[in-house]
């Protein structure tokens, strides 16, 4: 064997898990590598352990949180919270850019629509599914098959604990799992820090490390009209860290795809990236060019622009991995050897033997039906949404549950209907200007003969389709949805708003695209992905972890310096480094880069009562991704000792595999959070709560 040969194997066979790196890993609570933790670190979470900081941590829509009080008090990121923020602020009340402090608990100020979510008990449904589906099914037949079954225990599940229940994907199929949530729909903002010091340092800092952002909010979860009083919180650290310290992570990374084939990990980043991304910047031209209307109109679309700004680094980073020839090379090496083993077992190859050609045939048909799926549909337009959903509704819930589109079976139908209940902000000149732009796009990407631009424009300029339907329309007002609603298919037949009239000739284009893309791709990659996941486990044994899927997980590692630029890069910073970024800027006089480095008035003026040696933002070796965002960070004694609010740039092609030597998560110091609450906020009733103090 040639030495490249013999480098690829052993690669192979790291990637395999057999010894998997020594921080690598974003595990289920049911399967922690307790002993390679205690080999390492001397010690190693108990069961009571492990189901009290999941009983304090919390999922937010796009992120992470925990309780972090005895009466319901939240922690999460300022950048998490930042659109419900947005939701109760308006153009007299700024909180995203002035930041928000409740002097009473009075003040708190209700979230209309911000759900959080507790998880209660996970249920491993894997041998009952199993039952369902005989062997040499057809793989759309299949797919039906544990759809319908999947609701059927979801819906019996939720009958008997009252909890919301979720079907949980593991190991690319796998496993199959019910995750049973509490879920808190009371929920009211407390504090927010100014966005200037939550996002020091602006998008030039994004993704970088060291880093000087106090990247928090503070809600409250109520119950009843009262705070709640959860089960379970996490104390705040008396102590703090210190380079070396073993932290743990407790969050919900959103989605990595470690164990996709290599086809569908080269669709990714010869086609399906490269198109993402350039539908997010064509969405971020049309929201920037709106803000430049008005200050106003910057004000409403500010925190969209920062989230799709965010993205589009996070979505480079992972093109970047995929774009790295060695990692290909380890990620080659590693299917090569999986496939080289069930080759030599019998059943394996009749199970599996296909499955990678099989995979592969689905994304270049998913690549034949790319373009329509990303843009056949509501065109940037929130009343578009808010009238297809409204269509569905009525049309599915004349169905027997079994029949319906998924999101719309009896265990979640009652979720999608109160949404559409929930007031919101509305503005009007907005949603015409983006929905103009969305159909520009459409148009321009299909031609003008497709039959979605010729359904949705009927020969009209999409600026005067945009501008009929949305002043046309009532959905804005959430009484006039509950309305529809009330009013089931009969209502919807009737009306005559003409949000629903383009419904009414989107739903169908909608639906035959989704039907080809379930039939052909999405069915295929399900039965042969988990057909290779149970390959996976023969050969190699369940001693690794599955893909994230926005479900909890723990991950763990030390505070830790690593290398870059040239020299090692310091595992922590401190308020004294926070003022010399801002003195080396130029301070607040200066504004370059779109003033990325001043800071807020108050900030300048507390600066002589600020300790300058605190730390403020620490590296350790965490394995996050996105959906990561708000984790508490946890020390062995099950204490709050910072916040996870991003990772290095290193470790964005973590989407795809994992670095050790550089891949670093970053987060808020918990002493700087109640340090800044103190001397600068002068909120000593917060820091009082939050510390037991």
């Amino acid at each position: 064997m040639n030495p490249r040969s013999l480098a690829l194997t052993l690669l192979a066979l790291t990637l395999a898990g057999s010894s998997l790196r020594a921080e690598e890993g974003m595990w289920t609570f049911d399967n922690l590598p307790s002993k390679k933790i205690s080999e390492k670190y001397g010690w190693a979470p108990d069961q009571a352990w492990l189901d009290h900081v999941r009983l304090s941590s919390l999922r937010f829509p796009g992120g992470s949180g925990s309780f972090v009080s005895k009466d319901g008090l939240v922690l999460t990121n300022h950048h998490v919270g930042r659109g419900w923020i947005q939701r109760v602020s308006s153009k007299e009340a700024d909180y995203v850019k002035n930041g928000f402090a409740a002097a009473s608990r009075e003040q708190e100020i209700k979230v209309p629509g911000l759900e959080l979510m507790t998880l209660m008990a996970m249920d491993n449904i894997t041998d009952r599914l199993a039952k369902t589906v005989k062997a040499g099914t057809p793989e759309k037949q299949a797919l039906k098959l544990r759809e319908t079954e999947i609701e059927k225990i979801k819906k019996e599940m939720q009958e008997k604990s009252g909890l919301t229940c979720e079907h949980v994907t593991l190991y690319q199929g796998g496993e199959h799992w019910i995750y049973s949530y509490k879920k808190h729909t009371d929920v009211r903002l407390v504090f927010a820090p100014e966005q200037q010091i939550a996002f020091f340092g602006g998008d030039p800092d994004n993704f970088t490390f060291p880093r000087h952002n106090l990247d928090f909010s503070i809600f409250r979860v109520y119950e009843n009209g009262k705070p709640y009083a959860p089960s379970h919180f996490l104390k705040w650290t008396e102590k703090g860290l210190k380079a070396g310290d073993l932290t743990f992570v407790t969050g919900h990374p959103g989605r990595t795809n470690r164990q996709d084939t290599l086809a569908q990990m080269l669709y990714s980043r010869d086609f399906a990236i490269p198109m993402r991304l350039k539908a997010m910047e064509r969405r971020k031209a049309a929201m920037v060019e709106y803000a430049k209307t008005s200050p106003e109109a910057a004000r409403q679309v500010n925190t969209q622009i920062f989230g799709i700004e965010n993205s589009i680094k996070a979505t480079t980073g992972y093109w970047s991995g995929l774009k790295d020839k060695e990692a290909m090379a380890r990620i080659e090496a590693a299917e090569k050897d999986l496939r080289a083993k069930v080759a030599k077992d019998a059943k394996l190859t009749a199970d599996a033997g296909q499955s990678w050609a099989k995979i592969e045939q689905a994304t270049k048909i998913a690549k034949g039906l790319a373009k329509e799926t990303l843009n056949v549909g509501t065109a940037n337009s929130t009343l578009l949404a808010q009238a297809l959903t409204l269509v569905r509704i009525a049309d599915e819930e004349a169905l027997p549950s079994e029949k319906r589109l998924p999101e719309y079976s009896d265990a979640n139908l009652k979720t999608a209907k109160a949404r559409l209940g929930v007031p919101a902000p509305f503005y009007k000149e907005q949603e015409i200007f983006m929905f103009t732009k969305g159909l520009e796009d459409a148009a321009k990407e299909l031609g003008a003969q497709h039959p979605y631009v010729k359904a949705m424009l009927g020969g009209k300029a999409a600026a005067e389709v945009a501008k009929a339907a949305v002043e046309g329309s009532k959905l804005s007002d959430p009484e006039a949805r509950k309305a529809l609603l009330a009013g089931g298919k009969k209502a919807i037949a009737e009306s005559q708003d003409p949000m629903i009239a383009l419904a009414k000739k989107l739903d169908p284009m909608t639906r035959s695209l989704r039907k080809k893309a379930e039939e052909q791709v999405q069915s295929v990659i399900t039965e042969h992905g988990t057909r290779l996941a149970k390959a996976r486990f023969a050969a190699y044994g369940k001693n690794t972890y599955p893909d994230a899927t926005f479900t909890l997980r723990l991950s763990y590692g030390a505070v830790a310096e690593y290398k870059g630029n040239g020299t090692l890069i310091q595992p922590f910073t401190t308020f004294g480094g926070l003022f010399d970024r801002y003195d080396g800027w130029g301070g607040n006089a200066a504004k370059a880069h779109e003033g990325a480095w001043t800071l807020p008035q108050r900030w300048v003026d507390k600066r002589g009562e600020l300790n300058p040696s605190l730390p403020f933002n620490f590296a350790h070796k965490v394995d996050i991704i996105g959906g990561n965002s708000g984790s508490p960070v946890i020390d062995k004694k099950g204490e709050l000792v910072g916040l996870i609010f991003d990772g290095n740039i290193e470790s964005l092609p973590g989407n795809y595999f994992y670095d050790e030597a550089v891949n670093r998560g970053v987060s808020v110091d918990a002493r700087a959070i109640v340090h800044a609450l103190d001397k600068v906020y002068g909120a000593t009733g917060l820091v009082a709560e939050l510390t037991g103090k």
